[in-house]
């Protein structure tokens, strides 16, 4: 699967150096890496659905969002945001996503999906 980055400057952190490590931590950072291989590895989301997901718990995260959004779990509380990258998103009949067309992602962030106040990315 291709993966792309909502900003450059966040294209920036995930790929060089050891940013993320002073950003998130070594544990966090090696979990980033771990689950960028794994999206990167797929061919479409459809590897990487449900039960195909653990230990990454790869799903929808789509309440409150314009776009169908997506996590991957990180160290907990925190998870990998992305959407798919695709311009219309591959839409099932029923209006669900179809994960099997879903080739391209962007990465939006990393963030706390359990604050509920201000849920925001955090930059890497």
């Amino acid at each position: 699967m291709d993966i792309n980055f909502q900003t450059t400057k966040l294209a920036k952190a995930f790929n060089e150096g050891t940013q993320l490590e002073t950003s998130h931590g070594p544990l966090r950072a090696k979990k980033i890496r771990t689950r960028l291989k794994e999206l990167r590895a797929a061919q479409s989301l459809q590897d990487l659905a449900p039960p195909f997901s653990p230990p990454a718990r790869c799903h929808e995260i789509s309440q409150g969002y314009r776009y169908k959004r997506m996590s991957v779990d990180l160290d907990n509380p925190y998870r990998l945001i992305f959407k798919p990258d695709h311009n219309p998103v591959p839409l099932l009949p029923n209006g669900g996503l179809d994960w099997s067309k879903v080739t391209i992602i962007q990465i939006i962030g990393i963030e706390n999906t359990h604050e509920q106040k201000n849920k925001k990315s955090i930059p890497a």
